[in-house]
């Protein structure tokens, strides 16, 4: 029996969203990003070519695929220099744990929205002194009143940072702790929180990165939310953070592989057309080599992430968190290489905005630091995978 990385139909929506992606380009991304707009032509075109959905639900406007299919499309659209960073937010994250953990009302709301790109959602877990650990969250939510009825209204209270979207998102999916009644212990929980209600406030965060998409740090102060703002079981914990965590790091290595592709294209561009003495510098080994080390690390991350885009769509969350984890960790190390092997190439033109490189280098390391650094990861597969005690 052959084993198929892609499918035809992966490799058809590939062409097709590479097409796309080609028709707007860096320059448009650049100039979007220059005016402090948002990629709303872009993002609109996406949605309706089904691109935004496709892997949610059908029956609520998707397009039944999974994550997979999702990363093929951010993976294109980066390629061509103009990624979508609220893909990796929007329908991964947020769609995703609506999709398998919402009531029927939730997923009505939200997911038709979601998937032909009216609505936006905004993910909100990053906290100031949690950092990447998820166990020290302080956001806390609380039933209004004695805390036993369920119909009863919820408190949220606490602080969020560098939250993606959130001043174009209708609403943020908030990781909050709440307590749990037979061990007072405080386990994580999900909570869709409207851009406008009262007592969520936000604070764009200036950053050196310079994205169409802004950065904030969010206040929770006594933001008052009602029963069925809660997303999936109260008692789920961290099976439903992960449910959407996966996601968002299979995405991340999408960001990246198309980041450093991106780049990598440019620099086996001008490789070939810049010549010094005789011939194209790309002749030269010491030119030649590094590129192809970078093209290959850019395709051992790839056949990473699509390990766990197929275990997550199969439905092996722990098999798809430590392959998710290891596709991460690879992409951002490969994009990083790629990114400064490209630079270097063009020597000076590298730096120049013309060729449209240097900003990369700063964007290439978020994948090294977001949404979990790459120590974690490390820290991650040590113990979980390798079985060695663990150093804190």
């Amino acid at each position: 029996m052959t084993t198929v990385l892609e499918t035809d139909e992966h490799k058809a929506l590939r062409s097709a969203v590479s097409a796309l992606g080609n028709r707007y380009g860096r320059d448009y991304l650049t100039k979007v990003i220059a005016t402090g707009a948002h990629p709303d032509e872009l993002w609109s075109e996406a949605a309706k070519l089904g691109y935004l959905g496709v892997n949610l639900p059908e029956e609520y406007g998707g397009g039944g695929g999974g994550i997979a299919e999702l990363s093929i499309v951010l993976e294109e659209l980066g390629a061509a220099g103009c990624p979508l960073l609220m893909m990796v937010v929007s329908p991964a994250i947020c769609g995703t744990v609506i999709a398998r953990f919402g009531t029927d009302a939730q997923k009505q709301q939200w997911l038709p929205g979601l998937a032909d790109g009216t609505r936006t959602m905004a993910f909100g877990i990053t906290e100031p002194d949690a950092g990447s650990n998820s166990h020290r969250i302080t956001t806390t939510a609380r039933r209004d009143g004695n805390g036993t009825d369920a119909n009863a209204d919820w408190i949220l209270t606490g602080r969020k940072v560098f939250i993606s979207g959130v001043d174009i998102a209708d609403a943020t999916l908030i990781v909050g702790r709440t307590a749990d009644a037979r061990t007072g212990k405080l386990k994580p929980c999900l909570f869709i929180v409207p851009r406008e209600a009262p007592g969520f406030e936000r604070r764009q965060i200036d950053m050196e990165l310079h994205g169409a998409e802004k950065q904030f740090e969010l206040t929770l102060d006594d933001v008052r939310l009602p029963a069925d703002a809660l997303v999936g079981d109260e008692d789920a914990g961290l099976l439903q953070l992960f449910a959407g965590l996966n996601p968002e790091r299979i995405m991340t290595a999408a960001f990246a592989i198309g980041m450093g592709r991106y780049a990598l294209s440019r620099a086996v561009s001008y490789a070939r057309e810049r010549t010094v003495w005789r011939e194209p510098i790309g002749a030269h080994q010491a030119i030649a080599h590094p590129l192809a080390q970078a093209h290959i690390d850019l395709e051992l991350a790839r056949l990473m992430m699509q390990k766990a885009a197929f275990l997550y769509d199969s439905g092996d969350d722990a098999g798809a968190g430590e392959a998710a984890n290891m596709a991460k960790y690879a992409a951002a190390e490969a994009c990083v290489k790629a990114v400064d092997q490209s630079v270097h190439t063009l020597g000076g033109n590298g730096l120049t905005s013309e060729f449209g490189l240097a900003s990369l280098i700063t964007a290439s390391r978020v994948a090294r630091i977001a949404p979990v650094s790459r120590e974690m990861i490390l820290n991650y597969v040590s113990h979980q995978t390798l079985g060695l005690p663990k150093s804190y």
